[in-house]
């Protein structure tokens, strides 16, 4: 093998490990939930986790009352629900992104892969970049019935149909932080996390 060859080839892979890092899919970000709605039969998330549905997102969150877990759904249709965490899911240890809230559901445009469902971080990527803040629940995205998403402290807004790329954002500004997300169907199984289960 001559020199230029082997120089050649150590360039090419180089490009394509800087490629790989620069076009990440999904999020570093701490994200963990899997869950059995073929046993909760809870109908909001469902309305989420339907392949015919696309264009309904789900915040999901978790709350604590009187010591017990709660997971509470919230669509972008107006509907919203709660269900009490049975033992095991307590023992999962759920990690809802950043700060307590995933958004899912089956976006209309960039169906592949996994027919186009997606799991989102509900903080505002931006807010937590620009004041290197990871916690504040100021930075929360607020989804509406048309499938955008917008920040509650800069109001940037993202698309949640279309990966959650920033609309009207500044140089610099980036999109939702994305996770793996899969469903096997309304009252199926869902999961999402930082990587693919």
């Amino acid at each position: 093998m001559n020199i230029n060859h082997t120089a050649r080839m150590l360039l090419a892979t180089a490009l394509m490990l800087t490629a790989c890092e620069a076009e990440q899919e999904y999020s570093t970000w701490p994200c963990r939930f899997a869950y059995k709605n073929d046993i909760h039969v809870d109908a909001t998330l469902a309305s989420v986790m339907d392949y015919n549905s696309r264009g309904i997102f789900c915040l999901i969150s978790e709350s604590v009352f009187a010591g017990k877990k709660y997971l509470n759904f919230k669509n972008n249709l107006g509907d919203e629900s709660q269900q009490p965490e049975s033992a095991e899911e307590e023992e999962a240890k759920y990690i809802l992104g950043l700060n307590n809230g995933i958004i899912v559901g089956f976006q209309t445009l960039n169906t592949e892969p996994n027919g186009g469902f997606v799991g989102y971080d509900a903080q505002c990527p931006n807010c937590v970049r620009r004041e290197n803040n990871m916690l504040s629940p100021t930075y929360y995205v607020d989804v509406a019935f048309s499938g955008i998403g917008t920040c509650r402290k800069c109001h940037k807004r993202y698309d949640l149909n279309n990966n959650g790329i920033v609309l009207d954002g500044e140089e610099d500004d980036t999109g939702l932080q994305k996770y793996a997300a899969s469903t096997t169907g309304p009252y199926g199984y869902i999961s999402v996390g930082t990587k693919r289960y």
